[in-house]
């Protein structure tokens, strides 16, 4: 689907914005920074209207994002066909690219009385193949 079927499809106006991030993360394939985004889109970037169009995007599940070591945060398009919402993803420590993994198998964990998982996080960190393949 393109941008603006996927905003269709969740019941959302198609803005320049919307549309614009969305054809970055389908065009990429990887995880972006806001930086990069922000590269990206030059003179239409607006940090306001980034940050409440991320937001919108991740209500309706269109896109995750992945935060590395609590300090960056990368977003990727949601590709159902690939994966469900809990997934894994890979850290590249020499390029820093994330990979979106397929879906891992689950451990199920003994949380304490009371407690209830809605959803997890799986970061794993080495080194790709593009990067093992140059040294």
């Amino acid at each position: 689907m393109n941008a603006v079927e996927l905003l269709k499809s969740k019941g959302l106006k198609k803005t320049v914005q919307r549309i614009m991030l969305i054809d970055l993360l389908k065009k990429y394939k990887i995880a972006l920074t806001e930086d990069d985004i922000k590269n990206e889109m030059g003179d239409l970037y607006d940090r306001i209207t980034f940050y409440r169009t991320i937001q919108t995007l991740l209500d309706t599940d269109l896109i995750h994002s992945i935060t590395i070591d609590n300090k960056t945060v990368k977003y990727a398009l949601n590709d159902v066909s690939l994966h469900s919402r809990n997934h894994g993803h890979f850290l590249c420590k020499k390029c820093y690219q994330i990979t979106c993994l397929g879906d891992l198998p689950t451990i199920d964990y003994s949380l304490p009385a009371g407690y209830q998982s809605e959803e997890y996080e799986v970061l794993i960190k080495g080194i790709c193949c593009n990067c093992r393949g140059n040294e």
